[in-house]
């Protein structure tokens, strides 16, 4: 399933207002895991192993609290603030388990400004299709300035 991503105009920093939002939608699928796992070599056996995944505390297997993460870098990259986004920091906190089918909505407010430096501060949830927090956190984003260009 592809993402789906809310229509947020990219707009200039002082355009950005605080209480905006932005998110993004996804399907978790067997290949998603797979392809993290072998993309970071995350090979944990609660993400990749049916057969251990039975027998734990969940019953089958997780996505990888980072594959869940990762979708925040998503909407701060393409929805809010956009293109001219560079990534600072995350704090990450993991909720609750992401499971093979569930659909995540990933999540970010604009919570906080400084306008000196163009940095937002925004507040990042993502929730499963019960509307329940699995990771819970911030973000700092720096937008940034065109190079002043001489002709």
């Amino acid at each position: 399933m592809p993402i789906h991503s809310s229509n947020v105009n990219k707009r200039p920093y002082n355009e950005i207002e605080i209480g905006e939002t932005a998110s993004i939608t996804k399907s978790i699928t067997e290949a998603d895991i797979v392809n993290f796992a072998g993309i970071t070599g995350d090979v944990n056996p609660m993400h990749v192993d049916i057969d251990y995944a039975q027998k734990s505390m969940f019953g089958e297997r997780l996505a990888h609290g980072m594959l869940t993460a990762s979708f925040i870098s998503t909407v701060l990259g393409t929805c809010l603030p956009g293109k001219d986004a560079l990534y600072l920091g995350q704090e990450v906190r993991f909720v609750k388990p992401v499971k093979i089918g569930d659909t995540i909505t990933a999540s970010a407010e604009v919570v906080a400004k400084e306008d000196q430096k163009q940095i937002l501060t925004l507040k990042t949830i993502v929730t499963n299709q019960r509307g329940e927090i699995v990771v819970d956190g911030q973000a700092r984003i720096l937008i940034m300035r065109p190079k002043n260009i001489e002709s």
